[in-house]
């Protein structure tokens, strides 16, 4: 009897929760695409301007088209640079000259330049305004930093650079010595030339008479020479002409336009202004590279020794 009776309430209880039972469906929520992440081609035209910073470049050696360029613009399959401080701002609209072409696929960019060949980069975005290009076969990385044109300080990146300025001439010929001020061994100089090289550079002067053809100036003096800051004055600068055997002259260096310098020579009270002669636009046959920071003052340390 008391089976029957135990077996009765456990049907009572599952009737109980059987008519209790809903079935309840969960409506999933459509599946979606997941957005596709930006293209490294709009990556690339996310800005108009690529500062290539070459004081965080990693690796021993260099590409020279990379290492001559200020900024590089990547255009519609076309590689733009610029590598001159004179028409800085001005030439090709701010984005510089077309020195080649360049092609993507996912996140490699294949560039073709003019002079210098064919280079592949992996290229990886760092944050929302830089992007390392890294050169696999080299071991290279070069960091890009973007900006766009009417937001890009081109003053600043001048002034920052101004031993790479002098170097964008043949030579500088000496137009204007003041009535003013002591006579002194350089105002016979008439013309100076800035070369890569050294620490900031080397550089040559001559006595030859203005209006000289520049391919048959005689160099009496050579040297090194440095460009250092004004503290407080962005622009103005401090050059020194440091003559093999014969010294240093000290100068304040003015700029007064792409193809017009002024030199205070600090001993005599004097003032020359010089005109650049026989402008060198850099593709990249020739001409200065960048150098880093660091490059630069392990090699003055090195001057120094001597």
């Amino acid at each position: 009897m008391k089976t029957t009776k135990l077996l009765f309430g456990y049907s009572l209880l599952a009737l109980f929760f059987t008519s209790c039972y809903t079935e309840v469906i969960i409506d999933e929520d459509p599946y979606i695409d997941p957005v596709q992440s930006i293209t490294l081609n709009e990556l690339l035209h996310s800005y108009e301007l690529w500062y290539v910073d070459v004081d965080r470049t990693q690796g021993n050696g260099y590409i020279p088209f990379m290492q001559k360029a200020f900024t590089m613009s990547f255009r519609n399959g076309t590689v733009f640079a610029n590598n001159n401080l004179v028409g800085i701002g001005d030439q090709g609209g701010g984005y510089g000259i077309d020195v080649g072409y360049f092609d993507t696929f996912n996140f490699d960019m294949d560039i073709s330049h003019d002079i210098d060949g064919f280079y592949t980069f992996e290229v990886t975005q760092l944050n929302n305004h830089e992007i390392e290009l890294y050169n696999r076969s080299l071991g290279l990385s070069y960091i890009l930093v973007g900006y766009q044109r009417n937001t890009f300080d081109y003053n600043k990146l001048f002034y920052e650079n101004i031993h790479y300025f002098l170097q964008e001439y043949v030579t500088w010929e000496k137009t204007y010595t003041s009535e003013y001020g002591q006579l002194n061994e350089f105002d016979n100089e008439n013309f100076v030339q800035f070369l890569p090289g050294g620490g900031d550079g080397n550089f040559r002067s001559s006595q030859d008479p203005n209006g000289m053809n520049i391919n048959n100036i005689y160099w009496d003096y050579s040297g090194i020479y440095n460009v250092d800051d004004v503290p407080g004055n962005s622009y103005l600068k401090y050059l020194t002409l440091d003559y093999d055997y014969l010294g240093n002259e000290y100068f304040d260096l003015s700029v007064l336009d792409d193809n017009t310098i002024e030199l205070f020579h600090e001993a005599s009270g004097t003032l020359y202004r010089f005109n650049g002669r026989g402008y060198i636009q850099y593709k990249n046959s020739e001409g200065k590279l960048r150098e880093s920071k660091a490059t630069i003052a392990k090699q003055m340390v090195k001057i120094s020794k001597f």
